[in-house]
């Protein structure tokens, strides 16, 4: 290709839109136009990259027996409903983009695609002897972010690979989860991507197991925690550890301490010398339904631990099955009691407020009441007395009020100690998310009836399993772990072309003639190369060169009539060489992944 006919455009200045180096650099570079928020046009630069990416993926799915398909980007609402998705993913914040056809019927546009293909699998999977089955499509998705940001990484519109077996029982769907954690890594290895394997947390899609892939780096969204003995990591979400020891409270019994205006945790440790490990946050929160009335939630901690909300959408979503689709928790505020609380000075024992919506009161159930075990391990602790201007100290379970239910809700933190070896403390990294994979197990099978006959001739519901890789998103990733002061350095593997040939000056014959001769011996040889045979100063191709970041400049110069070239290795690793024009193409033509 001759990129005076490549419609390249090239800028000299970051664009106002864009926040993060990668971001930046594919604008300037001319890979990707922005239309709207969140929606890219691929440019051609772009798409051969992505072509590239998918290449790879599609040979490390066939190695893995997945078969491709291509699944309605339409999706019918009732698939959703039966699964119980369609309110939390169109209600609220939901991420769904949905419509109306003329039939009245409702319609969303794909975020993810369980449903369809367990309807598929309900249809066509009928025995035990067509199992285990793998499909994976690599089609555009459809979310409706409400803050579209960063390009390609968190748009409205975006490439993605998803792939989802089916199964006759569990040790076999383990099986392919653990094929696919090991297509994974070499996809991400094959394209040149430091990635770690992180626990992570199964959200909307659901699940028993799942596990994320990260690219390091520093424009990460996420917080990867992990040990240095490399044996454990984690996304924040998900992650655990153990807090630091308390310091003891030393009181024989309960009394109470007036703390006038003290409605911190900080204030009222300061105020009386108290520890922050030896008091008890108490938080009292709203949790809202698709099919249930609001209900109270009132959640302890350790005063100096911070709650993990992941976690405790997790439990509350566990805790009521029969609700519908969490919507959302929010703090509960005096707008939502038909009695007043005192905020600031609540202790575990509150009796259950009476809730209103608008000026109606609510018939609620019960408050579920949630203690971290960093608060329900703790002997005696300081927490609020439930009045004004006043707090208990040395309150003890089981005497000030029943232990609540005990689980994991507070986020682990950098430096905390770590479960498998307490000497061993948390690491904190910022990660890219490019891939996710799922132990689904039978939630949508059951949801959808997709039932299959055993050999012992009954029937049950399918396992499954799903996997994800986000094409376009990994794209960006690889650019922001590989880039320097002058542009993209794409790995070979995935660059949009290995070699450009840039010539000099393009109005010396003699130049164009060795450029062109070149150009063609690479071409015919089976090397994706470029020729930059436009009418410009030598300097504006150099850097128009290092900006989009082909990883082999082939420069045509002075030299020519002595058939000497320069070659510039563009990773840094062998910096710029002159040699024969010759074995400058007989190096090039040698390179791994210089052949399509």
């Amino acid at each position: 290709m001759r990129v005076s006919r490549l419609m390249l455009v090239t800028l000299r200045d970051d664009p106002a839109e864009a926040e993060i180096t990668s971001h930046k650099l594919l604008l300037r570079a001319g890979y990707m136009r922005r239309l709207a928020p969140g929606i890219f046009a691929y440019l051609p630069l772009l798409w051969r990259v992505l072509q590239k990416v998918s290449a790879i993926v599609r040979e490390e799915m066939a190695a893995v027996d997945a078969l491709e398909t291509l699944l309605p980007q339409l999706q019918p609402a009732d698939l959703w409903r039966r699964s119980g998705r369609w309110d939390g993913y169109t209600a609220g914040e939901g991420i769904m983009f949905h419509l109306v056809d003329r039939q009245e019927r409702s319609l969303g546009l794909g975020p993810t695609h369980e449903e369809v293909v367990t309807e598929l699998a309900s249809d066509l999977l009928r025995s035990y002897r067509q199992l285990p089955v793998c499909l994976y499509q690599i089609q555009t998705k459809f979310r409706d972010e409400i803050r579209p940001r960063f390009g390609l990484m968190r748009g409205r519109e975006f490439i993605m690979k998803d792939a989802y077996s089916f199964h006759a029982d569990e040790a076999c769907l383990r099986r392919t989860y653990a094929a696919m954690d090991g297509a994974y890594r070499r996809i991400f290895e094959r394209c040149g991507l430091r990635a770690v394997a992180v626990e992570a947390d199964s959200g909307a899609i659901g699940g028993s197991a799942s596990q994320e892939f990260m690219v390091t780096a520093e424009a990460g969204e996420d917080l990867i925690l992990a040990s240095p003995d490399g044996r454990y990591a984690a996304n924040q979400e998900r992650a655990v550890s153990l807090p630091a020891p308390p310091v003891p409270l030393e009181v024989s019994a309960c009394q109470p301490l007036a703390t006038p205006a003290q409605k911190s945790i900080e204030e009222l440790c300061t105020a009386h010398g108290f520890d922050p490990t030896q008091t008890l946050k108490v938080l009292l929160l709203l949790a809202r339904f698709a099919a249930a009335p609001p209900r109270g939630v009132l959640v302890c901690l350790r005063g100096d631990q911070q709650l993990n909300d992941v976690k405790l959408a997790n439990a509350v979503t566990a805790r009521c099955p029969d609700a519908g689709a969490l919507l959302e928790i929010v703090p509960l505020l005096a707008d939502h009691l038909c009695d007043p609380v005192p905020f600031g000075f609540l202790g575990p024992h509150l009796e259950d407020p009476a809730l209103r919506q608008g000026e109606a009161r609510v018939a609620a159930a019960p408050m579920l009441r949630l203690a971290d075990p960093s608060a329900a391990d703790l002997e005696a602790f300081v927490c609020g007395a439930n009045r004004s201007d006043e707090h208990l100290v040395g309150a003890r379970w089981g005497e000030l009020c029943p232990r609540p239910e005990v689980v994991d809700l507070r986020a682990a933190q950098p430096g905390d100690r770590c479960l498998h070896d307490p000497s061993q403390r948390l690491e904190a990294a910022r990660g890219i998310e490019v891939g996710h994979i799922f132990q689904l197990g039978r939630k949508y099978s059951e949801a959808l009836e997709a039932r299959f006959t055993n050999e012992a001739g009954g029937e049950e519901p399918l396992w499954m399993g799903c996997y994800g890789i986000g094409v376009s998103r990994l794209a960006q990733a690889a650019v922001e772990q590989h880039h320097d002061a002058d542009g993209i350095r794409w790995p070979v593997a995935i660059a949009p072309y290995t070699v450009i040939v840039v010539i000099a000056s393009s109005q010396d014959p003699v130049q164009v003639a060795l450029a062109e001769e070149l150009y063609e011996r690479l071409r015919v040889g089976g090397c994706d190369v470029l020729l930059d045979d436009r009418p410009e100063r030598a300097g504006v191709k150099f850097k128009d060169a290092d900006l989009i970041g082909i990883p082999w400049r082939l420069v045509v110069g002075r030299a020519a009539g002595e058939r000497k070239v320069e070659l510039v290795d563009r990773s840094g690793d062998t910096g710029k060489r002159e040699l024969a024009a010759d074995a400058a193409v007989e190096q090039l033509l040698g390179l791994p992944g210089a052949s399509p």
